[in-house]
């Protein structure tokens, strides 16, 4: 018969449930891996796969009871950092939703939320391009290097050093700002072309009153708006490779900064 002690069981505990803390706390987070269409059962089942593998490559960790004050803030302690890690990989994925955000409320497709509220206030284009994204991450196998990084931060932030730099979260605020930069860079071509498109509409309304913007000119802008993606298109592997690079290289300074 296997005798187990209490102590013994507090060191399995240990050695699993702080690394869980800080992988599931990341992939809740995290925009590819955290997706609402990802069941919750392949969520845990991949953190505990995670945690089993990063448990051979652990450091030496603290001899903090589990059950202590100090056991509860090496636990909260991991929970910042996963979730901290994992804003940082949203920001990159929310750079093209702005984008789609942008075209579309200058294309006219805004007007679909206030016809169908129910349907979300998420336009369709802002999905369609967010979901390019994720396949393009993937075609570049960004969701290894981002394990990989994850895994790596074990080492870069063992689990119970003392205390969590704080100019990493204002760095982690001020690397929000590509978020408006590039987003407005991706869309600035079509926001343009269409801007003009509807001046020129409106200038041509009241030269002849009889024009009806709302009869004709919808089906030009979305007729313009929809040739425009497809130019854009073209070129859109390329802005998302150097973001999906200024992104990783962010993750990893990140894990680096927060010790």
């Amino acid at each position: 018969m296997i005798d187990v002690t209490f102590a013994q069981l507090e060191d399995w505990l240990t050695l699993f449930l702080w690394p869980f803390a800080r992988i599931s706390s990341f992939l809740l987070a995290a925009p590819l891996f955290g997706h609402s269409s990802v069941p919750a059962r392949i969520k845990i089942g991949l953190a505990l796969f995670l945690t089993f593998i990063a448990g051979a490559t652990l450091p030496a960790l603290p001899s903090t009871p589990l059950l202590s004050w100090q056991g509860l803030g090496i636990l909260v302690e991991q929970i910042v950092i996963g979730l901290a890690l994992g804003l940082a990989l949203h920001i990159v994925f929310t750079v093209v939703q702005l984008a789609g955000e942008l075209i579309g409320l200058q294309m006219g497709l805004a007007f679909a939320t206030f016809y169908s509220p129910d349907s979300g206030n998420t336009m369709i284009l802002s999905r369609l391009l967010y979901m390019l994204a994720l396949l393009m991450f993937l075609a570049f196998d960004g969701h290894l290097l981002v394990i990989q990084i994850l895994v790596g931060t074990f080492v870069e932030l063992p689990i119970g050093f003392s205390g969590l730099n704080a100019s990493a979260f204002e760095m982690l605020v001020q690397f929000a700002s590509t978020v408006f930069v590039s987003g407005l860079l991706l869309a600035l071509p079509l926001i343009t072309a269409l801007l003009a498109i509807n001046l020129g509409m409106g200038i041509l309304n009241r030269a002849v009153p009889q024009f009806t913007v709302f009869s004709i000119g919808f089906p030009i802008s979305l007729t313009a708006g929809i040739f425009l993606l497809s130019v854009l298109m073209n070129d859109l592997g390329r802005f998302l490779e150097g973001l999906f690079s200024e992104g990783l290289q962010f993750f990893e300074h990140l894990a680096k900064l927060l010790g």
